[in-house]
């Protein structure tokens, strides 16, 4: 255990460090979660189509993704469109519960100013900037990339090889951090270092 509690971070020097945004700097998963099963209960999907643990298994991929990896797993028909804005107005509405993983944002605070930082996440711009917004964060980074900004998301590497673009860094010289597997596989296919978060299963009260 070191300062940064169990975030096990390499000693190489990296010319610019990227961070996934949920359930990395911030524990939002449990407040998505809630998200995903008000928006799909809205269109009458049965609770066990999309369970917690299969949930967390998706994290980091953009949510019309994962829509249409129901629709062909179960045989839905989901509009994609209409259940993400669904998804997000939900979210939205519950993003007062979302809070820093401290750890995490301890790092970035101690960077900030010694190297670029970007964040690189699966969440649409006005989610990512409201979340940024409600815990305080806004102003920490150089860069937001998001699913808008990129055709394929996590766990195709465009969005970490768009960040280091705009944080004008080789990514082979980028130190990424992430919770979800989608997210690694990402960042290790743009040639950049991971340094893996601690999933947070705790439900949303």
């Amino acid at each position: 255990m070191n300062e940064y509690g169990e975030l096990n971070i390499p000693s190489g020097k990296f010319d610019a460090i990227i961070f996934d945004l949920d359930g990395t700097l911030v524990d939002s998963m449990p407040a998505h979660f809630t998200a995903w099963c008000d928006a799909l209960s809205q269109f009458n999907v049965p609770k066990d189509v999309f369970p917690e643990d299969v949930f967390y298994s998706m994290g980091g991929r953009p949510t019309q993704d994962i829509v249409k990896e129901l629709n062909g797993e179960f045989g839905l028909n989901l509009d994609v469109h209409e259940v993400a804005l669904a998804k997000r107005e939900a979210f939205l509405s519950n993003i007062d519960k979302v809070t820093i993983i401290e750890d995490v944002v301890k790092y970035a605070h101690a960077m900030r100013g010694k190297v670029p930082m970007g964040i690189a996440t699966g969440g649409t711009r006005v989610v990512a900037e409201k979340t940024l917004q409600i815990v305080g964060l806004s102003d920490l980074f150089d860069e937001v990339v998001t699913a808008n900004d990129v055709a394929c998301g996590k766990p195709a590497p465009d969005i970490f090889l768009e960040a280091a673009k705009r944080l004008e860094v080789d990514p082979k010289k980028c130190l990424v951090f992430e919770d979800a597997p989608a997210g690694m596989i990402a960042a290790q296919s743009a040639g950049m270092e991971v340094v893996s978060v601690p999933v947070n299963y705790k439900t949303l009260s």
